[in-house]
């Protein structure tokens, strides 16, 4: 009797601790899952992905436990979704449904201020070179600076698949600190007079041009980068559904149950797939690293351009505007404007930073096909 107890013992989690005290820093990742839970629920740190993260890592760190991709089970069926990039590509299909192009139809100069945060993405590429890392691994290190967690997902799983836990956590992780990251750069590269800026209200955009964009979008983006195809037609199909007017029922199915589905699955795999032996390498410090000098690379890259648009224009540009451009949709939009009210509580910028916002999601996508095509993903 007592053999088969001490026998069942072995079989379980506290029992393989004993056998394996290495397997300690799975309770290490546990931890980590354990804190973004709570950095979704108590600080509201994108908690529609922090907390199925979170659960996830928990789920796959559990010492003997069959909810990781590399065991047989419902989980490493599920990361197919993952690995062959049908979740991003989903998610995209959703957020085009979400997504009113018209701040930015309206004002289209401030495109400039999304394709200019995408500097983060390629300064981030040649460090991670700099570093020792391939051009295939550095390309999807690089993408972290997109500030886009499908397209990451969608370019690493082409090009690195095994750096995908870190770089995945990483970009999702940084995601969800943009409240924290990006105020204290824009203060610091810009003087009060500048955050005090006033923009005009923006003008009326009709119908058909709303329904023209994501058409003529997707024809002169994927011209451009075809190898990103599939994100930009999934992004600017959903947006059609959005402005037809004609499919409500797809567009309200896309914007809500579908895309919630789909984040949940993406969110609970990512996090089975980072366990202790996937994700505590020196790459992935390396990884964590250069992920937070591309969201600060991006970030100031966004508020310079915008500062330069000003010494050449007499229209001037309230500069906060270019932080919004990295493409974590809506909380860019929503940091900018509560970093201009800390200045000016009347200066109400999120419609205006939703420009920035919206084509910095197109330029994410847009450099993820440029990445691989040079990088042969």
């Amino acid at each position: 009797m007592s053999s088969g107890i001490f026998d069942f013992l072995w079989t379980t989690g506290i029992g393989h601790l004993f056998a394996h005290p290495d397997a300690i820093m799975n309770l290490f990742m546990m931890a980590i899952g354990l804190i973004l839970i709570t950095l979704g629920i108590a600080r509201k740190f994108e908690p529609l992905l922090l907390i199925p993260i979170g659960f996830g890592m928990m789920m796959g760190n559990v010492p003997l436990s069959e909810a990781s991709p590399d065991t047989a089970g419902v989980i490493h069926y599920l990361y197919y979704g993952v690995k062959h990039e049908i979740f991003p590509a989903l998610i995209f299909l959703g957020v085009g449904a979400m997504t009113d192009f018209s701040a930015m139809l309206s004002q289209p100069r401030l495109i400039l201020l999304g394709a200019a945060a995408q500097v983060g993405i390629f300064a981030t590429y040649w460090g991670a070179l700099a570093l020792g890392f391939t051009p295939a691994e550095a390309g999807a290190i690089g993408i972290i600076g997109g500030a886009d967690g499908p397209t990451t997902i969608f370019i690493t799983a082409r090009l690195a698949p095994h750096l995908l836990p870190a770089v995945a956590v990483a970009a999702y992780g940084y995601m969800a600190l943009v409240p924290i990251i990006q105020p204290p750069i824009v203060r610091l590269l810009t003087s009060r007079e500048e955050r005090l800026i006033r923009m005009p209200t923006p003008r009326e955009v009709s119908k058909i041009e709303r329904i023209v964009f994501p058409i003529a979008a997707f024809i002169l983006c994927a011209m451009f980068a075809p190898k990103a195809t599939t994100l930009l037609g999934m992004l600017f199909f959903g947006n059609l559904l959005r402005e037809s007017g004609v499919t409500d029922r797809l567009a309200n199915t896309a914007k809500s149950a579908f895309i919630d589905s789909v984040t949940i699955l993406l969110g609970i795999c990512v996090g089975a797939g980072a366990t202790a032996e996937r994700f505590l390498t020196p790459a992935s410090l390396l990884i964590f690293a250069l992920g937070l000098v591309a969201f600060a690379v991006a970030t100031a890259s966004g508020v310079l351009f915008a500062k330069l648009m000003n010494l050449l224009s007499n229209r001037p540009v309230n500069p906060i505007l270019g932080a919004a451009g990295v493409s974590a949709v809506p909380m860019a939009a929503r940091v900018a404007m509560i970093t201009a009210q800390k200045d000016d509580p009347t200066n109400f910028l999120v419609m205006h930073a939703m420009a920035p916002n919206v084509a910095g999601v197109i330029g994410s996508a847009v450099a993820a096909g440029v990445l691989l095509a040079l990088l042969g993903g």
